[in-house]
């Protein structure tokens, strides 16, 4: 959160790479967008106004395997968490984000590659202030084994996640994390996706993980790890869960300020818990930043000097 006043990207830049579970080549293009725009995808390949839609909790139609949005048409794009985790992960608040196809490219399978291009682009403060939501009260959500939650914190957004898979090279794993942009590029953003060779026969007869590969995921077989580069970091499953996480909840359509906190979640819960979230409207309310350009530094400084300057713009009390 190093900045107090929105942000766009200085930029168009372009990618491109396979759908993940389309196996099909596609193009995605990052482009600026006007102050209190949030992240709007455009597919390229379609002609109407049903071709755009804004990257809001509202507009998830689907939560299999991945984030997909929708209009009343039907699904739109998917796959959209992870480009979504980059550009809310870096500290930009308003993009386009162009696609001449139903699903984001999966890159090598973690945030890196967006990142890069997002580098390459640029980032460019805007005239308006910052706008947050910041969580006034406990919201949670239970299902089966799963569970998650978003509660008050007063150091920026941080998010506790936990992992437990039967597969012996997982496990159980967690990592807590509070997000800034250094920290995102170097702590999460090149987690990769990853699953395990028993559930690709499956998922293949279902329609997804047509284009995966070594290339774009870490794949474990039993008690062996397949890719022979070995992993980024020693609990990289559970970071890209994490990385899951921050796309998700990018769809609050403003950064967050509150904790997160999941056992055994996923695409489903981090879309459910949000959900819940936006439905209470005396859980949350909208929060300024003061329109002084500050670089925080430090926690102690984020947490000083940018929640001591936020200014409530409305809250539960507002119909």
């Amino acid at each position: 959160m190093k900045f107090s006043r929105q942000t766009t990207l200085r930029s168009h830049v372009t990618v491109t790479g396979v759908g993940v579970h389309s196996g099909d080549a596609v193009k995605l293009s990052l482009g600026p967008a006007d102050v209190d725009a949030g992240f709007v995808f455009v597919r390229t390949d379609r002609e109407g106004p049903s071709r755009k839609v804004s990257a809001e909790a509202s507009a998830v139609v689907a939560t299999e395997l991945a984030t997909v949005l929708g209009t009343h048409e039907g699904p739109l794009v998917s796959t959209a968490e992870h480009v979504l985790a980059a550009l809310r992960g870096m500290g930009v608040d308003n993009a386009i984000i162009e696609v001449d196809g139903p699903e984001v490219p999966i890159m090598d399978g973690s945030a890196a590659p967006f990142v890069a291009a997002i580098d390459r682009a640029g980032i460019r403060e805007q005239t308006a202030p910052r706008r947050f939501i910041e969580v006034l009260k406990p919201v949670q959500v239970s299902r089966g084994q799963s569970f998650g939650e978003l509660r008050p914190y007063v150091g920026g957004f941080r998010a506790e996640v936990e992992i437990c898979f039967a597969n012996p090279m997982i496990g159980r794993q967690s990592f807590n994390f509070d997000l800034t942009p250094d920290g995102f590029r170097r702590d999460i953003s090149r987690a990769r996706t990853f699953g395990c060779m028993d559930d690709v026969e499956q998922l293949l007869k279902a329609g997804y993980v047509r284009g995966a590969s070594l290339d774009n995921s870490v794949v474990f077989s039993g008690d062996r790890l397949l890719n022979p580069e070995g992993l980024r970091y020693a609990d990289e499953c559970v970071r890209h869960k994490v990385l899951d996480v921050v796309g998700d909840l990018a769809l609050a359509g403003l950064p967050l300020i509150g904790l997160y906190r999941s056992v055994r979640g996923g695409h489903r819960l981090n879309h459910a818990v949000l959900s819940a979230l936006m439905a209470d409207r005396s859980a949350w309310r909208v929060v300024e930043a003061e329109p002084v350009a500050r670089r925080a530094r430090g926690h102690a400084e984020v947490v000083g000097g940018l929640l001591g300057g936020m200014v409530p713009v409305y809250g539960p009390d507002v119909s």
